[in-house]
């Protein structure tokens, strides 16, 4: 019988232990919200962490030890994070939709103008402009590695990769410190709820991508990518590049046109 260049893939525990643990992740933060209950919320985190790493770590051997991943199913995985990336687009796009409709045409409750009054917002000249110059520079990073790569500078991927991981994580510093010295909170009216969402939920894909650059790290390190199979490299660097162009359009709009 000859061999396909796709194949089907086993049954895996994980996407189902991966959906209810979101589940209970949406339950635990409004127990942490209406109840200050943390225990649920932290048992599903444990959960989600443990349900990606035994995920990622059966991809990795069916990529590299199995050696399921030919040209095919790359192609098909290419497709597949554009999917992905596309549904996030969508989903930041719901967020600009909220905060334009309410901002330019505010209505007697905030006071007919926008931001509400009362609100103070945050400078956009500071940390977010900061914030703003750290992930274009790791947009520069991250290509110039994945570039690297290709030419076979396997030391200077892995120099320009952990140069990345650093900016996102000062990025992810930076994000928490504003919260902290923020002067409105979530429960601001519309302003504080559409801000917090808005660029907490891109925080969040900053944490996942940074997360997701740490395990290409690891497995450049150990020699799992070559010049010609390297898609988990650029499905890294495709998502990257999708959170510096939301970052973009949260500073404009947001911090700079909505101050």
């Amino acid at each position: 019988m000859p061999r396909l260049p796709y194949y089907l893939v086993e049954l895996s525990p994980w996407p189902i232990i991966l959906a209810a643990s979101s589940i209970f992740l949406a339950i635990g933060l409004i127990n942490w919200f209406h109840f200050n209950n943390l225990y649920l919320l932290l048992l599903s985190i444990i959960l989600i962490i443990i349900c990606i790493i035994q995920w990622w770590r059966d991809i990795i051997r069916e990529a590299t030890i199995i050696g399921k991943h030919t040209l095919s199913v790359q192609q098909s995985l290419r497709i597949g994070i554009m999917l992905f990336i596309i549904r996030e687009v969508c989903f930041f796009f719901s967020f600009f939709w909220r905060f334009f409709h309410r901002s330019l045409a505010p209505t007697p409750e905030l006071g007919c103008s926008w931001p509400p009054i009362g609100i103070k917002t945050i400078d956009p000249i500071r940390i977010p402009l900061l914030n703003t110059t750290i992930l274009l520079a790791s947009g520069f990073t991250v290509t110039w590695r994945h570039h690297r790569l290709i030419l076979g500078k396997r030391i200077t991927a892995i120099k320009t990769i952990l140069v990345t991981i650093i900016l996102g994580a000062y990025f992810t510093f930076l994000q928490i410190t504003e919260y902290i010295n923020c002067r409105f909170t979530i429960a601001d009216r519309v302003y504080g709820s559409t801000f917090f969402i808005s660029t907490g939920f891109h925080g969040l894909h900053v944490i996942i991508g940074t997360l997701f650059l740490l395990i290409n790290l690891i497995r450049i390190i150990k020699s799992h990518f070559s010049i010609r199979h390297h898609f988990r490299f650029e499905a890294a660097a495709w998502y990257w590049h999708f959170v510096d162009v939301v970052w973009i359009c949260l500073y404009i709009c947001i911090y700079w046109w909505g101050s």
